[in-house]
């Protein structure tokens, strides 16, 4: 039986752990029909998603002729070659492009990084309000500090940044097929200005991770001029949307939950632990990419056939009661936390160092520079992208002076653990 479920209304994406719940009752892998992506199996429990995301064999990226699954036969090259990158490949070419940009990442050390990123998050939000009492966080910081961190990452020019926050815009508005075909042309100049850029790093050389790249191409990297526009384009792309989101999700969830920002606010030390529970309870990134089935098997009692399609639930994984107590409870002291947001396996999240240091310096900036930052609204009137697979606020309108104003519609909707035992 084919379950029937709008995968980008409002009621998803304002209550996920409702919705998987009652997804969840009607098996460990269910039928269903994705956005864009048509008829599809999709896990709903830990398990099941682990199964699948480890077993690259069976399930692969991959059709039979070596076509990218999701892709159609009516996209245009360009298209093709973007989507052409590792998190598209099964093994053995997975393994040669990943070690060239883990390569290239040994030689920048992520962790030394931090205090530029917090250098920037501090300058981010001081600027906040400069164009009025009131900002939408998204626009003005969630989606700018991780694109600052990953151009300066690549070594791109600072002044290109405008162009990049329109593009990620146009990636964040794809909702169906007509915004797919507005979406190909900021792909065609995408690719062209990335492909300028690899050119200029060849000839002039640089700093940052394009002109890394380009030194391990030098020294005998096999990596063709496509896939090393398709590296650099993930680097940009998922280097920068999904760190937008869980930003502005896990600063959704502060100021409309005071209990749980007064405990992160007496202690920052505790905003590691805080940042893993975002991950798990946000989960910017609900959805694997699909992938085919490449012989008949069973995933936790139910059959799958050869040629079907499943994608990955990470959302669902993150709500299993299974595996977490309490999975509909934001829980900032969790632990252990044996969240899927990075995925597993071979496929497993390239930037999950960065992700962590990004969102833990944006969060303790925001908040030590805004003490008595609020909502501007209504947290009924916050809503979210209709972005299939992906958990975006569109709009998060903030003030200076609000804390406390629209906190206490929601105040009963998400309790701290701690909170609830002393009930």
């Amino acid at each position: 039986m084919t379950v029937r479920l709008d995968f980008t209304s409002e009621a998803f994406f304002r209550d996920p752990p409702k919705v998987i719940a009652s997804l969840r009752m009607s098996g460990p892998v269910v039928a269903t029909r994705f956005p864009l992506i048509g008829d599809v199996w999709i896990t709903t429990t830990h398990d099941a998603t682990a199964q699948v995301l480890k077993d690259g064999a069976t399930f692969t990226l991959r059709k039979e002729d070596g076509d990218v699954a999701g892709l159609r036969w009516w996209m245009p090259r360009y298209v093709r070659t973007i989507a052409n990158n590792m998190l598209t490949m099964d093994e053995p070419d997975h393994t040669r492009l990943r070690s060239i940009v883990d390569e290239a990442f040994r030689r920048r050390a992520i962790v030394a990084m931090e205090p530029r990123i917090r250098a920037i998050a501090d300058g981010l939000a001081d600027e906040l309000f400069s164009a009025g009492r009131s900002a939408d966080l998204v626009q003005r910081y969630a989606r700018i500090l991780p694109l600052a961190v990953i151009s300066e990452l690549l070594g791109l020019p600072p002044a290109d940044r405008p162009r990049f926050i329109a593009w990620a815009n146009e990636m964040s508005s794809l909702t169906n097929v007509v915004s797919f075909f507005r979406l190909l042309w900021a792909f065609r100049k995408m690719r062209a200005y990335l492909e300028r850029q690899l050119q200029i790093a060849r000839v002039q050389g640089g700093e940052g991770l394009i002109a890394e790249l380009i030194q391990v191409e030098r020294e005998g990297g096999e990596i063709s001029p496509d896939e090393m526009v398709s590296m650099v384009f993930l680097l940009l792309a998922a280097g920068s949307e999904t760190t937008t989101h869980l930003i502005s999700g896990s600063a959704y969830e502060l100021l409309r939950s005071p209990g749980l920002r007064d405990w992160l606010e007496q202690d920052w030390s505790r905003i590691g632990l805080a940042v893993e529970e975002f991950l798990r309870f946000v989960s910017p990134v609900q959805f694997s990419k699909p992938r085919y089935v490449r012989r008949d098997v069973e995933v936790e009692g139910v059959r799958l056939k050869k040629g079907d399609r499943v994608m990955v639930m990470l959302a669902a994984a993150n709500m299993d009661p299974a595996m977490h107590d309490r999975p509909e409870s934001l829980d900032l002291e969790r632990k252990p936390n044996r969240h899927m947001s990075f995925g597993t396996g071979i496929h497993f999240c390239l930037g999950h160092q960065l992700a962590r240091i990004e969102a833990a310096c944006a969060l303790e900036a925001l908040f030590v520079r805004w003490p008595k930052l609020g909502l501007a609204v209504d947290p009924v009137d916050v809503h979210w992208r209709k972005r299939p697979g992906l958990r975006a606020i569109a709009k998060l309108p903030v003030t200076p002076e609000g804390r406390g104003t629209h906190a206490a519609a929601s105040e009963g909707a998400i309790v701290h653990r701690s909170l609830a035992r002393a009930d």
